[in-house]
């Protein structure tokens, strides 16, 4: 969906295909509370005593009008992304260490990030290290893992649609 699609009361899917209702519109973000619960009560607003949850340009990127479109909309990515997935092992790695520690940064560990090489990073936990933080990183191509210190991870480019497929690519050449 683009921004310009939204409007105070739209429905649409969001990720893992639960709905969710818009209850604000910005200038480059939405409001939105998930329709989660029978009671009725808790939609009614503003103020709402459901949370309302920000969505940014790549959240909106991700929403559907329809559970269909969703589908439609993963189908494609799986056959077109390039990206290798998450083995059940790494999952199972990167969740344990996530709810090992309090990391209070957790925006840094929304994006992916590429090293010069074109070599994919995944964030998927942080913590400190003596006085400084450090993020936990799972390197999907190559089924390794790493730790970088946060304000080097940070200061690398996100990794986009693009990177991943050339990553994909070479690969596939090697």
């Amino acid at each position: 969906m683009n921004h310009a699609d939204f409007h105070i009361g739209l429905e649409f899917v969001a990720s893992a295909g639960f709905r969710w209702r818009c209850t604000d519109v910005g200038t480059r973000t939405i409001l939105a509370i998930q329709l989660d619960r029978d009671n009725p009560g808790w939609y009614q607003g503003p103020p709402y005593i459901a949370k309302e949850v920000v969505f940014d340009e790549k959240d909106i990127e991700r929403c559907h009008f329809t559970n269909a479109e969703a589908l439609k909309a993963a189908f494609h990515e799986h056959k077109t992304a390039g990206h290798p997935g998450y083995p059940a092992e790494a999952v199972r790695r990167m969740m344990e260490a996530r709810h090992a520690h309090h990391y209070p940064h957790e925006g840094v560990l929304r994006f992916d990030r590429r090293l010069s090489d074109g070599e994919i990073l995944h964030p998927y936990a942080g913590r400190k290290e003596g006085d400084a933080w450090v993020v936990d990183l799972y390197l999907p191509f190559q089924d390794t893992y790493n730790v970088m210190a946060e304000c080097d991870f940070i200061a690398l480019p996100r990794a986009s649609a693009e990177d991943i497929r050339w990553r994909a690519a070479q690969r596939q050449g090697a």
